[in-house]
């Protein structure tokens, strides 16, 4: 198989970079020079994932199936997952499909390319700790929804149990370890008014934080408003403690020792270990090495996301935001459509950092919005926060699906919730 363009990962990043291609090269000639790669069949947009974890999203809901965005956006769609890349001969392999009982459904599979994209993605950082692969992550849909299985056992347990109680700790003040622990406190809020008070059960949630602050990336107000919400809702948020051990039952810290049930870890983001065997420049923490135009070592090669190690200020990397991987799509889409037409597009890569917003439960959040609103920081809170939250969700949906289609989407996602009550229990 030969494309022109091939885009390996169907994050945010990937997936708008490849409806945007298709979109422009048409229905004609979109899917014969667009091929999208992805090791699952669905799209879920990744900061969701604690969503999906706690059962507050359905993901059968949310899940967007490619090749019905192929069809709609003009571009291929191959299943697979990434097992070679030489950027030399421009030639990719992927691994076999394996079903039920080891059985090979398809073979290994070869795709040649004229510009190759890689957005991959990241994983987390387990920093070396001792026993940190017994904790649960939220890298990928299957990380979530293992987790949620886990979590409907565990407050099933909790309800017949004698002490009618059950702890959760999670590693990382960042926003997904902030937003997991909102998310769950809603689902055990929704658990409750669903079962009769002898089987009501208190849910104990610890957040542990190496830094003096949770959302150390952000500003320090918003991380202190964070700290009082999560503190009203009875989230335990212990800063400066850093894990030393990860055991079954507990976390054993710097200071002192943490009781849980269950536990997730999502402090630290690491791209994965294989970045470094596909021939290509990679830093320390195995992203690849890019210029101002996204352009990696090797010639007609870029990466975007979090898997791209992207120069921006003061020496400082660009984040591992969705707003980033957002930016760098459209941008990188002017690029390929300027190499079809034989052209260049001489302009850098300028990442504008919009803002963070961050998620407190249902009607709730925080956030800062860079830019002309009152000055450098613009803060909301609450209400509002939460709306501008949930828009970013919205917009990207828009980018893939266009604006009639993610109203009805959003519409009939409203419309089931009323149905069928905001938390998964099955």
């Amino acid at each position: 198989m030969h494309y022109d363009i091939v885009i390996v990962g169907g994050g945010a990043g990937g997936l708008e970079l490849a409806a945007r291609l298709g979109r422009k090269l048409g229905r004609r000639s979109g899917k014969e020079r667009v091929l999208l790669i992805d090791r699952s069949s669905f799209h879920i947009w990744k900061p969701s994932l604690h969503e999906v974890a706690a059962g507050t999203l359905d993901v059968h809901q949310e899940g967007l199936s490619y090749s019905i965005l192929g069809r709609s956006n003009h571009f291929s769609f191959l299943l697979g997952d990434l097992d070679s890349f030489d950027p030399v001969a421009k030639r990719l392999t992927l691994k076999p499909i394996v079903g039920e009982g080891g059985k090979v459904l398809v073979d290994e599979r070869g795709v040649t390319f004229t510009w190759g994209v890689l957005a991959i993605g990241s994983g987390s950082n387990l920093f070396g700790t001792p026993g940190a692969e017994q904790a649960h992550l939220l890298e990928r849909t299957e990380d979530a929804e293992a987790f949620h299985t886990r979590l409907l056992a565990a407050f099933m347990k909790a309800s017949f149990s004698p002490e009618k109680t059950m702890s959760v700790a999670i590693v990382g003040g960042g926003a997904t370890g902030v937003e997991l622990s909102a998310e769950l406190i809603e689902a055990h809020r929704e658990l409750l008014d669903s079962i009769g008070g002898e089987q009501r059960f208190r849910l104990d949630i610890a957040i542990v934080e190496a830094a003096p602050r949770i959302l150390g990336g952000l500003p320090e107000k918003i991380s202190d408003q964070a700290t009082v919400a999560l503190e009203r809702k009875g989230v335990r948020v212990h800063t400066g403690a850093k894990v030393v051990a990860v055991h079954a039952d507990r976390l054993e810290t710097s200071l002192g020792e943490v009781p849980a049930d269950l536990i997730v870890w999502a402090a630290g983001v690491k791209a994965a270990a294989t970045n470094a065997d596909y021939g290509l420049e990679t830093n320390r923490t195995n992203q690849f090495v890019v210029n101002d135009r996204l352009e990696t070592s090797a010639p007609d090669v870029w990466a975007l996301g979090d898997c791209a190690g992207a120069p921006w200020k003061d020496g400082q990397l660009i984040p591992a935001r969705a707003q980033a991987a957002h930016q760098q799509a459209s941008y990188l889409a002017k690029t390929l459509i300027a190499r079809l037409g034989q052209r260049r597009v001489e302009t850098p890569f300028v990442y504008r950092d919009f803002g963070s917003l961050v998620s407190l439960g249902e009607n709730k959040g925080v956030g800062a919005l860079m830019g002309g609103l009152g000055g450098p920081n613009f803060f909301v809170e609450g209400l509002i926060a939460k709306w501008a939250y949930t828009s970013l969700h919205l917009d990207h949906h828009r980018a893939i699906l266009g604006t009639p289609k993610t109203v009805v989407l959003a519409l009939a996602r409203l419309l089931q919730q009323r149905v069928a009550g905001r938390l998964k229990l099955h």
